[in-house]
């Protein structure tokens, strides 16, 4: 597996994707437990301090510079933001579940534990992304929106664009309940079959192969997916299933070169 070690931190990046960018494992940060140890949620209980440290470490190891940084309010949208500059630390977030960017001196950065991490680069006309697709987002098809939003903004042909699917709960692990199931087959239609597994007689949704066959549809060019289950692997991503809420949040940063 493609990963980094940097000063303690531990990261993972894809083969595929051009631009600087880390999913960031929990490893190599200052919080204690649950949240050990590089936790870059500020609304899981840790103290703000240590959020902003780890956040710090984060930068720092790709040789980012903090106040470079834009991030949202993830609220579980498909809503966009276009960040023409860097997100001022007074300045209130903004609520979003995409971020694009054409500006180098923009850092972009979003949280996870369970929920997909979506990477989008398309090097012909310099635009990086980040997107945050649980399975609210993924029956909003945020995968679509973003490329939508890549071409409408800024002019990208989809077949140009690089899309990376990053460390997330796996269909082994993701059991959903009629609610979830109505809303999947709604959005995906005959294709829902198979996005929706039998696991020992419960229902299972495929958050990974739902994704991709967006990505697919909406014509990009490139996809590759990390295969990495969070609730499989505690011992280094934050699983907000696995560990019953107690957990923390690890951090996706992407940059132009």
């Amino acid at each position: 597996m493609p990963f980094t070690q940097h000063n303690g931190l531990r990261y993972f990046q894809f083969n595929a994707l051009q631009a600087r960018h880390a999913i960031f494992t929990r490893h190599g940060g200052i919080s204690p437990e649950p949240w050990n140890s590089l936790n870059v949620g500020g609304t899981v209980g840790d103290e703000i301090e240590r959020v902003r440290q780890n956040r710090l470490l984060s930068f720092e190891a790709l040789e980012c510079k903090p106040d470079s940084i834009f991030d949202v309010w993830q609220v579980h949208s498909a809503d966009a933001v276009c960040a023409r500059a860097p997100r001022r630390f007074d300045e209130p977030y903004r609520k979003a579940d995409i971020i694009l960017t054409d500006r180098p001196e923009v850092t972009l950065f979003m949280r996870f534990a369970d929920c997909v991490p979506l990477l989008f680069h398309d090097p012909r006309k310099g635009i990086i992304g980040v997107a945050h697709a649980g399975w609210m987002g993924t029956v909003k098809d945020v995968a679509t929106r973003t490329v939508n939003v890549l071409q409408a903004e800024y002019g990208s042909d989809p077949a140009d664009v690089i899309a990376c699917i990053g460390p997330s709960i796996g269909p082994d692990h993701y059991e959903v309940g009629e609610d979830v199931i109505r809303q999947v087959r709604q959005t995906f239609g005959k294709d829902s079959d198979m996005l929706l597994e039998p696991h020992d007689g419960r229902i299972h949704f495929n958050l990974w192969k739902a994704n991709q066959r967006q990505l697919e549809r909406a014509g990009i060019g490139r996809i590759e997916l990390a295969g990495i289950c969070t609730a499989c692997h505690t011992d280094d991503w934050y699983s907000h299933r696995a560990e019953k809420g107690r957990t923390g949040r690890f951090g996706a940063l992407i940059a132009l070169q």
